[in-house]
């Protein structure tokens, strides 16, 4: 049976949020000066936008109001989407970042830089950037080699696919 709050709400709160095509990604229940926030993480394989955040927002809200799982004390809700630099913990997670920029942590020492090009039950299909003019090389990552792994954010990428496209017109 769950011990914490976090797994409680956990269990309360999932259905809920997959009734709504969103997945549950974190909860965490702080405390800000007098004030507890709950923090619920959501997020969909096509990414969750304001409207969705909204009503997942209200439901929620209802559903904790309801059954009385925060108890009598005050708490803000605060529902959102990982940030841009999200950790990178389940296979859906690389999934949704296939095309990005990603900083492994690799479980046997050393870090590598690499853009996810596909991902399979085993393991994921890299592309590393080349150095100094060098061409790009492609790897093969097993999850079980990759320690940790963190989305990076990218200000200057080029679409490949859309620029291409504009330099054939130009």
């Amino acid at each position: 049976m769950s011990t914490t709050q976090s797994e409680r709400l956990r269990e309360l709160l999932e259905p809920l949020v997959t009734s709504q095509g969103l997945d549950l990604e974190e909860i965490a229940v702080d405390s800000v000066g007098r004030k507890r926030v709950l923090r619920v993480v959501v997020d969909s394989d096509t990414g969750a936008d304001l409207d969705a955040i909204a009503d997942v927002s209200r439901a929620l809200s209802a559903k904790l109001d309801e059954t009385n799982a925060m108890g009598d004390a005050a708490y803000d809700l605060e529902v959102g989407t990982p940030g841009a630099e999200r950790l990178l913990t389940e296979h859906r997670h690389f999934v949704r970042a296939v095309d990005r920029l990603v900083k492994f942590q690799l479980a046997e020492g050393g870090e590598l830089v690499a853009r996810i090009l596909t991902v399979d039950d085993e393991g994921i299909d890299v592309e590393v950037p080349g150095v100094k003019g060098r061409k790009a090389t492609a790897r093969r990552l097993a999850f079980p080699e990759i320690g940790r792994a963190r989305v990076q954010v990218e200000f200057n990428r080029k679409d490949s696919k859309k620029d291409m496209k504009e330099e054939e017109e130009a």
